[in-house]
């Protein structure tokens, strides 16, 4: 069935809204990590592997999720997995040991594996291309207001009833979702635009070729990768950095941490729009996006004198220059919208999220940098140099922005 204009916004507003539960659950063993540590006396390793375990299974699930987003019902495919990843954070407040939390992370990280794939093909399928910048960072910035808004909140409910209540209250009361997502999203839905028409027969082994040797799609998988060591590094160990070298109580490291991601979260859709606007003025999408990209990752390097310097509220600043970062992040979904063939967007997003949350290593290696020199310094500027790297790769091994076959 053809989708309204109202219908289809009020389906971002539904992905904004699960993308902002899933990184509130994703986000709270990190909160509540130093707590978590002393109950079940965690060296800094244990903890790398902690956090880390989330993304051994979410970086795994991306490709075979990714192809089944293409083929599968998604109205119920969502909903399916959204359930999985709210029963696994509500289940980790009856962990008796660190074997249990770990394989509800790795569970945690089998829902929530739906959500990128699910949501760049349920955008590119609503919108046309030249308006895609606004949905996807409408959608995608929820993740940031995840960890903006689920910092303090988290961080309050710790206080308040101990961490074991707070991931039993934030798992099961976000089942309400499914409601308006089962009431809003159809069992059958056609786009805005029609999918292009399949090409001759006599072409369709070079274009599965293609999509298994494309360079566009390596250049975007390795750009994420980049993108994904430093934005997962904020998300796992930002909150225990402020409560354990800038000694924050949790309440006051929550608010801290929140400042970032919240402007990390305005940035995405407005990083979108930005580059939306000038491409309807004339401008050339492929210059404009990878300009963008390379501006916006530069800021991350402010991430270096955010953990030298000695006041914690100068810290703050430039952790809040650092999430200007956050400019880019829509229009690393959309590049990749514009070079995916439309019957597999699922699938190439499936790709370049595998790469990005391999990215998540940044967890376990951080860990293991603090057991071995006793200090976060090391981390923290490894994390922006390899993001600095990726604006390379986009200008270098990324090429023009246009779908197999459009060049001829």
């Amino acid at each position: 069935m053809a989708v309204s204009h109202a219908r289809r916004w009020t389906i971002i507003g539904l992905l904004s809204v699960s993308s902002i539960i899933n990184y509130v659950h994703r986000a709270a063993v990190s909160v509540a990590l130093p707590m978590i540590s002393r109950e079940f006396n965690l060296s800094p390793l244990q903890k790398g592997w902690l956090l880390w375990s989330f993304f051994v299974s979410y970086a795994l699930m991306q490709i075979p999720v990714g192809r089944l987003v293409d083929r599968a019902n998604l109205r119920w495919l969502v909903a399916g997995m959204f359930s999985l990843w709210c029963l696994s954070c509500g289940l980790m407040g009856l962990a008796g040991s660190l074997a249990t939390l770990v394989a509800l992370r790795i569970l945690l990280g089998v829902g929530e594996s739906i959500y990128l794939p699910g949501g760049n093909k349920i955008v590119s399928t609503l919108f046309p291309p030249a308006d895609r910048g606004v949905p996807s960072g409408l959608f995608d910035c929820g993740s940031r207001l995840g960890l903006a808004l689920g910092a303090p909140l988290v961080a309050w409910l710790i206080a308040g009833f101990g961490w074991r209540w707070m991931t039993i209250i934030i798992g099961f009361a976000a089942l309400a979702w499914l409601i308006p997502w089962l009431m809003t999203y159809p069992s059958k839905i056609r786009g805005v635009q029609p999918p292009a028409p399949a090409p001759p027969a006599p072409l369709a082994i070079p274009r599965q070729r293609s999509f298994a040797f494309n360079r566009n799609l390596l250049g975007l998988a390795l750009g994420y990768f980049c993108w994904g060591y430093f934005w997962y590094l904020l998300v796992t160990w930002l909150p225990d950095y402020l409560m354990q070298v800038r000694h924050l109580p949790v309440l006051k490291a929550g608010f801290f941490a929140a400042l970032p991601f919240l402007i990390f979260a305005v940035c995405e859709p407005l990083g979108g729009w930005i580059v939306d606007h000038l491409v309807r003025r004339g401008w050339n999408p492929t210059r404009t996006h990878k300009t963008l990209v390379s501006v916006s990752f530069a800021m991350g390097l402010l991430l270096i004198p955010a953990t030298s310097v000695d006041r914690a509220s100068t810290a703050l600043l430039f952790l809040c220059g650092t999430s200007l970062a956050g400019l880019s992040a829509s229009n690393l979904l959309v590049m990749l919208q514009l070079c995916a063939p439309h019957d597999r967007i699922g699938s190439w997003t499936g790709v370049q999220n595998f790469a990005g949350n391999l990215g998540g290593i940044s967890a376990l290696v951080t860990g293991f940098l603090i057991g071995r020199t006793g200090s976060y310094l090391p981390g923290f500027v490894l994390a922006p140099v390899i993001l600095v790297t990726g604006s390379l790769v986009y200008w270098f091994v990324v090429g023009e922005l246009q779908q197999p076959g459009e060049r001829d």
